[in-house]
Order: structure tokens, then sequence, then C-alpha cells
């Protein structure tokens, strides 16, 4: 038997054991916002780690769920490779009363268990079965799992860009794209705040006295609307506003949210710009624009696209044809790519549904990607 062929087979045995484990997790909801509920799955998930024999650290987090790290073979000299996930998602606690853990042949439902605790089990199993057949890892690996990465990740990005600095690699055990594809390209993300100040006025008596912000902010609207560039990637969209206290009352004050994505760091440089250098239409009116791009882009550079070439011989042998592709959504695969690592992500089980009332796994595709990680593992 290749050494293949005994990795997908020691994983298959597994499969009564990870689908349990799986429901131990989904069953223990962990909305973002909850730090006990966080913090008591991060002990569970530290255990696990334990018990595989990786030496362990609990990163303490006030404001948020703490974050874990579990690594192997941590004395050796050779560079670090990085598998980075989370263990938060984006449902509250209650969901299960009607999106109950479920399993209907090859398909897993349940909040979370695609986007990405599914990925949890994947990763521990690989660990599991590598030392169960004596293979051992030809480098340092560190499992980084954080607790904020559905709300921006904002308590763990500095710790991510720390834990990535001189790897060799980071993989992210995020779901692949609908058709199965890794991402070895996502854009950038940030979220702008447009606040315009007028003149409050009677609308019947004197109106000619106030300034509408609702006016300008319209006018501003437009402008922000002329620098998207969806031809390079570049899209916005004013999502929120909000404005006006009656009305009979010229507004005085008005505001938009602007989500922006980007596919390049040049581009959120020229956004970031623009947005700043935004002037008023009416007279006598104020602007401030305030917030920034928070997670820049993951791009293809020459050290990811290379990554994925070596990714494809290896999925080979175990007869999957792995192929590539970009999304608008973001990940932590962002800060890493960002720093220069070579990162390849969507890593995780195949399915659907993210944040979505129908999320759910393949079995046969977790079970697959599974086997894909550890190889990754074993030869990267």
């Amino acid at each position: 038997m290749t050494r293949e062929a005994s990795i997908v087979a020691a994983i298959n045995d597994r499969k009564k054991a990870m689908l349990a484990q799986l429901r131990t997790l989904v069953e223990h909801e962990s909305p973002s916002h909850d730090k006990s509920a966080l913090d008591e799955l991060a002990t569970k998930l530290l255990d696990r780690w334990q018990g595989l024999g990786a030496t362990t650290e609990r990163i303490a987090n006030p404001n948020g769920g703490d974050h874990i790290i579990a690594r192997f073979n941590d004395n050796s000299t050779t560079q670090r490779g990085l598998v980075v996930g989370h263990f938060d998602t984006v449902w509250p606690i209650g969901t299960l009363e009607n999106m109950s853990f479920a399993i209907d042949s090859d398909i897993v439902r349940g909040p979370g268990v695609y986007d990405m605790k599914a990925s949890f089990v994947m990763a521990v199993t690989a660990i599991e079965v590598l030392a169960a057949l004596d293979l051992p890892l030809p480098r340092p690996i560190t499992f980084l799992w954080t607790s904020d990465e559905e709300i921006g990740s904002v308590t763990s990005r500095a710790l991510i860009e720390t834990e990535a600095r001189d790897v060799a690699y980071a993989l992210v055990v995020e779901p692949p794209l609908g058709s199965g594809a890794l991402k070895t390209a996502r854009k950038g993300t940030g979220v702008l705040q447009l606040n315009v100040e007028g003149v409050a006025a009677h609308a019947g008596v004197e109106p000619e006295k106030g300034r509408s912000a609702i006016t300008e902010l319209a006018h501003q609207i437009l402008a922000v609307n002329k620098l998207a560039r969806p031809e390079v990637g570049t899209t916005i969209n004013v999502g929120l506003i909000s404005g006006g206290s009656a009305a009979n009352v010229v507004p005085a004050h008005a505001s938009a949210t602007v989500d922006v994505r980007i596919s390049t760091m040049a581009e959120a440089t020229r956004i970031e710009a623009a947005m700043k250098q935004l002037t008023p239409v009416t007279p006598g009116v104020k602007l401030e624009v305030t917030g920034r791009i928070k997670r820049p882009p993951m791009e293809r550079t020459a050290a990811v696209a290379e990554l994925f070439e070596r990714a494809k011989p290896l999925a080979s042998r175990l007869g999957l044809n792995l192929t590539e592709g970009s999304t608008g959504g973001a990940s932590d695969g962002n800060f890493t790519a960002a720093i220069g690592v070579a990162t390849l992500d969507g890593l995780g089980s195949p399915g659907a549904g993210a944040h979505a009332s129908h999320e759910h796994i393949l079995v046969s595709g977790m079970l697959e990607r599974t086997a894909l990680l550890a190889l990754l593992l074993l030869e990267l």
C-alpha cells in the first residue's frame, strides 16, 4: 500500500469518530461576541491538541474569546509552517433549536459546520493519522485558532501577523469556493463612514437659512459610487444611510456607511485618499470621513502561485483535481499574504451555505480534504 493510500485508509477508518467530534463542536454554540461560550470551547480545543502531544498556548483576550495555539516539533530549528483557522461563528446562542446538527447520508448540517468547525476536526485528524502511521512532520507546525474572525479579527490580527512572520507557508482552512477550488486571491475589505453636518432650519418658515445635510449626502453618494473600478476588482457599496430629525426640519445631520472591496493595495490607497479628499457641494456644509481598509487584499503573488503549483501534484496523488479561484470575501489569509507569506486558502471541507440556514458540508469532501491537508503537512 502506498503512503497516500495508507493516509486515506486511516482517515476513512476515523470517519465515525470525526463525525462525533464534529457534533460536539457544532453543538457547542460559539458566537463571536459571547466570551463565555468561546472560552469554554477554547478549553475543549486545547484539550484535544494536548491529547495529540502538542505544546499549547492560550492567548488571554479581555475583549473577546481567548485565542489558542498548538505547536508540533517546536524544538526543531527548521522554518515553521502555519495553519490558521477560527472557532467563532455568526450564529447566536439558541440557533440549534431550529437548525440542529443532522447527518443525512453524505451531508452534515448545522450552524458553523461549514464555516468552519469541520476544519478543526480535519486538522486534528490529519496530525493524529500522521502520528499513527509514524510519518514525521518535516518541519515545526503551528496551528493558530482564533475567536473573532467573523467580526474582523480585531483582537487577533496582530497575533496572526506575529505567528506568520518567517514561516515557510500559511495554510488557511476556510471553506473552498463552491466548485471546491482553493482560494489564491481574496479581496481586501474596509468600511468607511461619511458624516455630513449641515444647518437646521424650519422647512416652511425659513428654509433658505438651512443647509440640508441629506441633499449634500446625496451628492457625495454619487461621487463615492464613481470611485468604483469593477474592471480591476474595486467595488463600492453605500449600504446604510441615516439623517434628519423631522419632515418639517431642514436636516442638520446625515451619514452613510460605505463598504469597499479591493483586489490590490494600490487600489486601497487610492480609495482611502479619494474619500478623504471629498469636498462639499453645498456652501456652509462640513464633511468628515472616518474608517479605513481593515483587511488588506490577498493578492495572487508569485509565492502564492508557486505554493498552489506545489499542492496540485500532491492532490493528484490522492486522485483529486485541484483548481484555484478568487473571491470577494476576506479571511485571515489576507493578513498572512499581505506580509509576504506564501498562502493557500480554502482548504476546508467542501459544502455550502456559509452564514445561511442551509449550511452544510459533504462527508466525502471532508475526508478527502483531510487527506490533502495531511499530505501537505508531510510534503511541504
